[in-house]
């Protein structure tokens, strides 16, 4: 059966791309963020997971505001990019897996979920930035991919609530499905940030740092919030944090912490990555144990 082997929450901010694609990554206003990465790269070379489950909002690439899906999943066998106009540089496809998607897909229907299903799907900078700072200059893809794009754009938005059963519902699937796979469950965007309005340049250290502590300890304290609540605290961009609800919803076992960093890059977004790591039940009982 597939596992789920964990999680990582990563901000993706656009001037990463640039920063990446112009090799600044030792730069002094760049090197300490991109140093935070050093401990998710050790860890993913440690659980070479096999697919990544991308949660994600479009920024008006794939999905525009005439027709914006509360929640849609990707089920191609490719997922292309294209240029966005922040002059970061097109990448090449990311791998898809049609059958596993259409698994969730399925499954998540039957839970309830009302999904747009994407036969074809672009992908942008909130999926190609985060790919690119977990897999940094893999010549070739080392993970195939199920995007998951949630609105963060028009309202109504969906409640962390209903983000978190979404990731439960997710992770049900994951494991439900009959196939030996390793998964890892991403999320990205956030933290506290606004581009835009009186309160452009936005940022609320304390409200992150409570978040990064809450979503690994007391998740359900987290999602009792509403969107508006976080787009007051976190700013109206800010609530990309919609998709942290729905990675730790997804980790079906005990939850640790293995690493986190949180840093204010060249941007007026507060950026974090986090990696959590799911041991199920299952996986924690000794190998000689019998399980029930």
């Amino acid at each position: 059966m597939a596992r789920i082997i964990g999680g990582v929450a990563t901000s993706h901010i656009p001037s990463i791309g640039k920063a990446i694609a112009r090799g600044w990554q030792q730069a002094p206003e760049w090197k300490q963020f991109f140093d935070g990465y050093k401990p998710v790269h050790a860890w993913l070379d440690e659980v070479k997971p096999d697919v990544a489950v991308v949660v994600y909002n479009d920024h008006g690439l794939n999905f525009f505001l005439d027709k914006i899906p509360t929640f849609a999943v990707g089920a191609a066998h490719e997922y292309h990019n294209t240029d966005e106009g922040w002059g970061l540089p097109v990448v090449r496809p990311f791998p898809g897996d049609p059958e596993f998607s259409w698994h969730v897909i399925e499954s998540l229907v039957a839970d309830e979920f009302d999904i747009t299903m994407c036969q074809e799907m672009f992908v942008d900078h909130a999926f190609t930035v985060p790919m690119s700072l977990l897999w940094p200059g893999a010549e070739s893809r080392p993970v195939t991919t199920i995007p998951v794009a949630v609105n963060t754009v028009q309202f109504p938005l969906p409640s962390p609530m209903r983000c978190y059963k979404l990731g439960k519902a997710i992770g049900r699937a994951i494991e439900s499905y009959d196939r030996d796979l390793r998964v890892v469950v991403v999320a990205t965007g956030g933290l506290s940030h606004q581009l835009d309005g009186t309160r452009a340049g936005f940022i609320n250290k304390r409200f992150d740092l409570m978040c990064l502590e809450k979503i690994v300890c007391d998740p359900l304290a987290l999602a009792r919030y509403s969107a508006r609540d976080l787009v007051r605290d976190a700013g109206a961009q800010g609530v990309e944090l919609l998709m942290w609800f729905v990675m730790r919803g997804a980790m079906t076992g005990q939850v640790t912490e293995k690493h986190r960093s949180y840093h204010v890059p060249v941007s007026n977004t507060a950026a974090a990555v986090m990696v959590l790591e799911n041991k199920t039940a299952f996986q924690l009982a000794p190998k000689n144990a019998t399980t029930v």
